[in-house]
């Protein structure tokens, strides 16, 4: 897990760390709230939630500072890791136009 973010491919990085640990994330969320749905049971203990969501707390200020739209950057990450980038254009892609 990375220690420190700070540089935008810092934050994209930990979003696909996070995607690597087969958590569906969004940026918002606290870590402590997310819940294995087949054991019921936290997917990050108090510790590990606490890690994480600091880093993601770290990830907005670097991209706040940077200029960079973390929901866009942390999209991208998800969609290109789970191979939805097939099915959904990337932020940082034009939109396909309609013919």
């Amino acid at each position: 897990m990375i220690n420190d973010i700070k540089t935008v491919e810092d934050v994209k990085l930990f979003a696909k760390q996070i995607i690597g640990e087969g958590v569906s994330f969004h940026p918002d969320d606290d870590f402590n709230d997310y819940m294995n749905f087949k054991t019921n049971e936290p997917c990050y203990t108090k510790e590990e939630a606490e890690v994480r969501n600091d880093l993601m707390n770290k990830c907005f200020e670097i991209c706040e500072k940077e200029g960079a739209d973390i929901y866009a950057v942390m999209l991208e990450v998800s969609l290109v890791e789970t191979g939805m980038d097939k099915f959904i254009p990337l932020p940082s892609q034009p939109y396909p136009e309609n013919n």
